[in-house]
């Protein structure tokens, strides 16, 4: 399907590649949002071949140890993307003459193996070198890591030092090499937070926030999937109905479009609700279950958003906050202090559950 809008987001992001590297981008938003698709979308069809790009997406391991998370960066124990790569040479191959877009950080098998014998920092100026290789050869290079939130187990259970290592490397990179540009994306604003005070990242990062269509560009977003997918146009009463159900979450607006193809509007959205309002009830049975007291702060918190889509963060106890933050029940937006739902879906449940 044709990428739809994102316009003001690709221009910055264009921007800024125009650029030396000097800053590291958190490209954040709520769930769903798009932040994947955007910088797919970017790299795939709106960058020449003066670049390379290493895209690293840490959701497809499980990272729970050093050894996990080095294995995620290179391509080496990557089945089914690249063969066996032997030496050296083979190596400058693929990173001068392969392709645009490089699934990791190619490295020879036997390299690969020595990075666990020596500390973390050999497999960091391993990274440096293919990168210096890559623009001593005319490129320049990217390094995109997504789902960053996904190796918040290493980080957590005991390995500090290893978050902490990775944005030092990441802001060499940067800052102090104008070597490479590089975006982590996620839709943990918490842990952004938290790499950002652990990684002493203060003017040394920034943020792009891809958030979800505002109501313009959501119904502008209707007109554009029922004439591709259902071949004709809603009328103006149903594309203020599907709004008022989902907002701008772009997944849930294809997922009504689709399902329009055999069921009624109403009973779609219907459905969408009692489901949402289900996981709510459940959700909020199981912090019942756990401790009232905190049950009954959570939801006079949750009451906050009967009269309002958005609310000032600092209105909600900060442990009640980042409890449902956690729990993908609200989003955070920490450069503006706001908290609203992941999603108007979300929103009409709590409404009408409380």
């Amino acid at each position: 399907m044709e990428f739809f809008n994102r316009e003001e987001e690709i221009n910055s992001i264009l921007s800024l590649l125009e650029d030396e590297p000097d800053l590291i981008y958190f490209i954040y938003g709520p769930l769903n949002s798009g932040k994947t698709t955007l910088i797919k979308h970017i790299i795939e069809n709106k960058l020449t071949d003066d670049y390379k790009v290493f895209y690293i997406n840490f959701r497809t391991y499980l990272i729970s140890e050093k050894r996990e998370f080095i294995e995620a960066i290179f391509t080496t124990k990557k089945d089914n993307l690249f063969e066996k790569i032997k030496d050296k040479s083979e190596v400058l191959n693929l990173i001068t003459k392969g392709a645009k877009i490089l699934t990791g950080i190619p490295i020879p098998e036997i390299e690969f193996d020595k990075l666990f014998e020596e500390k973390i920092n050999d497999a960091f100026q391993y990274l440096n070198d293919i990168l210096l290789k890559v623009k001593e050869n005319g490129k320049k290079p990217i390094l995109i890591l997504d789902e960053i939130q996904m190796i918040k187990d290493v980080v957590l259970n005991g390995q500090k030092y290893l978050l902490k290592e990775l944005f030092q490397f990441l802001v060499s990179l940067t800052k102090e090499q104008h070597l490479c540009h590089v975006f982590c994306l996620s839709s943990d604003s918490l842990f952004i937070e938290y790499i950002y005070n652990t990684g002493e990242l203060k003017d040394r990062a920034d943020y792009i926030l891809v958030d979800d269509f505002d109501k313009k560009t959501a119904l502008r977003f209707i007109d554009f999937l029922s004439k591709n997918i259902l071949n004709k146009k809603l009328s103006k009463d149903d594309k203020e109905l599907i709004y008022s159900y989902v907002g701008g979450k772009p997944i849930l607006i294809v997922k009504v479009i689709k399902k329009l193809r055999y069921n009624g509007l109403e009973e779609i959205l219907d459905e969408l609700l009692r489901d949402e309002m289900q996981k709510l009830k459940y959700f909020l049975e199981d912090v019942e279950e756990e401790n009232k007291e905190f049950y009954n702060k959570v939801v006079d918190a949750l009451r906050l958003f009967k009269e309002a889509y958005e609310v000032e963060d600092i209105k909600i106890n900060k442990k009640i906050r980042e409890f449902l933050v956690k729990k993908n029940i609200l989003f955070l937006n920490p450069q503006k202090g706001i908290l609203k739902p992941q999603s108007y879906l979300i929103w009409n449940a709590i409404k009408r559950a409380l």
